[in-house]
């Protein structure tokens, strides 16, 4: 107590210095527009690194001969297809290889699709359009019960959600009729291996059957990144929607 009083009495003693003096500031907005001319000698040295950067986002990754959006189909669309089933092919080996687990399933999200692709060339800009995040890719550990509010959240969500190595057949209300797991019903004793971003690992999105993992492991690889080594792989993408989210008729 004696110690407050002691710093207390410092405080108003200095509040009380006939040195000091209120000083009055004033701020304005400057708005950065068109109406500011540009600095010549800024913009000679700047030019160079643009006009690179530029060829590089232009240099042509691979091709498609049709569009893909990912509000094109009621449910799954080629383009969420086409993003999980990349993470599946280019994630799985590298996760085999450090844990000596096989991915069971993927599940990214749909808002995090930030571009459609057009018909013709997939430049690296596309991939930067697509996904203009430094999101990485996790691996999370789940048990049956979370892969139970997985798939449940899934349904809730009509199917929009990238998914891949998963299987969802709604009934004619919309409520949940079959899924399966790379082809095989739930097994309540087995552990799921489910690679998704690290922001949805977090609960992003509301996925909070992740903050529940088991284990996470993080590959060290940026989804940009996987979806950049997917295009240059393949010299065509031509993907559509399928079976893995429908309703029954």
């Amino acid at each position: 107590m004696r110690i407050l009083i002691f710093l207390l009495g410092i405080s108003l003693f200095s509040c009380q210095d006939p040195d000091l003096q209120k000083v009055k500031t004033l701020g304005e907005q400057v708005p950065i527009d068109k109406g500011i001319a540009s600095d010549q000698d800024i913009e000679n040295f700047v030019q160079p690194y643009r006009d690179k950067i530029a060829d590089d986002l232009n240099s042509v990754l691979s091709y498609t001969p049709r569009k893909m959006y990912k509000g094109e189909t009621p449910y799954n669309s080629g383009i969420a297809n086409m993003m999980a089933d990349a993470v599946m092919e280019f994630a799985e080996p590298i996760y085999k290889k450090r844990t000596d687990q096989e991915i069971d399933a993927v599940l990214l999200n749909y808002g995090g699709i930030r571009s459609g692709i057009d018909q013709g060339d997939i430049t690296l800009r596309t991939a930067y359009n697509v996904m203009p995040f430094e999101n990485e890719i996790v691996v999370a550990e789940l048990s049956a019960t979370e892969m139970k509010a997985l798939v449940a959240y899934l349904v809730k969500s009509k199917g929009k959600h990238p998914i891949s190595g998963l299987k969802i057949q709604l009934d004619e209300n919309g409520n949940l009729n079959t899924y399966e797991i790379q082809g095989h019903p739930l097994n309540d004793k087995q552990t799921y291996h489910v690679a998704t971003s690290d922001y949805l690992a977090t609960g992003g999105d509301y996925m909070n059957f992740f903050k529940k993992a088991e284990n996470i492991t993080v590959l060290d690889y940026k989804l940009r990144s996987l979806l950049v080594d997917y295009f240059k792989s393949k010299d065509t993408i031509d993907v559509t929607n399928d079976d893995r989210f429908t309703q029954k008729i």
